[in-house]
């Protein structure tokens, strides 16, 4: 098959370098020229384990090329698929759409031949029914069909995320458009992938309501977790004994300093959204969205609490600042509510993150950078760690106990036994363990 990939953002272009692994012909196109230079170098613009080795692959073999000319990535497509932002647009938190019908209405007269139009973007109900309208009403007579194929690409494991996928959710409108897209993901039916044959309708409820109900187990676990401090009881034992009811699962039940990331804000403050205008409120969603926020800020006086209330002149050492491990991506990370708090408090704050730098250092203006943890903890009075990268994982405490000026931990997301911790000196508070 020949695919067309507009977009080479996140979801595009791990999208794209993986298709063309299955053994498709794949031309991802982007209009910045710079990021199309980079790719075309051999560069991987985003930090994405394994991506760059399997980009450089495909590349050799002659089935994965770059371009800025859309009119040539479109020649001789069986698909193309938009996989472009859908950032929350502001004023009324729903989806940003602007780059998904631009899109749409750029490629209508490229159509030259019968073409399926896949909407890979998170888009909310209804959005596809919009492009094949504004396909149409750019060129009546292009021959083609829409399809909904939302991505689950969690970051870090994304590779092994599209290629042995848990499902694959495709909302077609045809037989002739299931065809293609069959044809497509021909090669995870050796696996037997369960495949997931719906309307473009489900098939973009399927992902919002996956994301907000993810987002919402993070959420109840960390409301929990509060409980569990006031009780005197144990979060992690408890996460352990609800998780191994097989209706609940022991995925995120990890409680921590709140979600963030490139999905969970965005999609469900547009699911929210979306209930609005249908007169259908999704108040639980609403209620995770509010509590999710509240938590973040609600850290800052965590941390002050275990400094006596008292931040300014304190040197705090930062373990951590991007959303998640195993990925170079800060937006909405908890620590862009946390450290800019932290430093309009009057404290000092010393920074380490293994892929963190390149984006933060225009998100966090004020803080210094430092290359592992053991120089960000030198003199420093208080240890926070806020994102569970593996390197943090295994530190040794005593050492860092013993550069340390303090003796303050705050571990966010559980990293240490607090037995550990309190055997090397520290004065330990972690989340949801009295």
């Amino acid at each position: 098959m020949r695919i067309a990939m507009i977009g080479t953002g996140y979801v595009g272009l791990v999208s794209g370098v993986c298709f063309s692994d299955f053994g498709h012909e794949v031309v991802c196109v982007d209009r910045d020229q710079s990021k199309i230079t980079r790719l075309e170098a051999g560069e991987v613009p985003i930090f994405e384990p394994g991506l760059d080795d399997l980009l450089a692959r495909n590349v050799e073999a002659g089935r994965l090329r770059f371009t800025t000319d859309l009119p040539e990535a479109m020649k001789g497509a069986d698909a193309v698929f938009i996989a472009v932002g859908t950032p929350t647009r502001r004023g009324d938190g729903h989806a940003d759409l602007s780059y998904v019908f631009g899109a749409a209405e750029e490629l209508a007269p490229l159509i030259e031949h019968y073409t399926v139009v896949v909407t890979k973007s998170t888009v909310p109900v209804g959005t596809n029914a919009e492009v094949a309208r504004r396909i149409r009403a750019t060129a009546p007579d292009a021959p083609f069909d829409i399809a909904s194929n939302p991505e689950f690409l969690r970051e870090g494991a994304a590779i092994e995320d599209f290629m042995r996928p848990d499902r694959v959710v495709v909302g077609v409108t045809s037989e002739k458009a299931r065809a293609v897209m069959a044809e497509i993901y021909r090669p995870l039916f050796l696996r037997e992938t369960p495949m997931v044959w719906t309307t473009p309708e489900s098939a973009e409820m399927i992902k919002y309501a996956a994301n907000a109900f993810l987002a919402t187990k993070i959420t109840f676990i960390n409301e929990i977790a509060d409980l569990c401090e006031k009780a005197g009881a144990d979060v992690q034992q408890v996460a352990k004994g609800i998780g191994l009811d097989g209706r609940i699962g022991s995925k995120f039940l990890h409680p921590g300093p709140g979600y963030g990331g490139s999905c969970f804000p965005k999609d469900t403050s547009a699911l929210a959204q979306t209930g609005r205008e249908f007169a259908s409120p999704m108040r639980i969603v609403e209620t995770v969205i509010e509590v999710n926020d509240a938590r973040k800020r609600k850290m800052v006086d965590r941390v002050a609490e275990a400094l006596d209330d008292r931040l300014a002149g304190k040197r705090i050492a930062v373990l951590g600042v991007t959303f998640k491990p195993n990925t170079d991506d800060m937006r909405d990370a908890p620590a862009l509510t946390i450290v800019p708090a932290l430093i309009g408090s009057g404290a000092e704050v010393r920074v380490t993150d293994p892929q963190g730098r390149k984006e933060g250092e225009a998100l966090l203006p004020g803080v210094s950078w430092h290359a592992n943890a053991y120089e960000a903890a030198r003199d420093a009075d208080a240890l926070l760690i806020l994102t569970e990268w593996n390197e943090f994982r295994a530190l040794d405490l005593a050492r860092l106990r013993g550069s340390m000026r303090g003796e303050v931990m705050i571990d966010l997301r559980n990293v240490y036994h607090p037995q550990d911790a309190r055997a090397a000196g520290f004065r330990y508070s972690s989340v949801g363990r009295a």
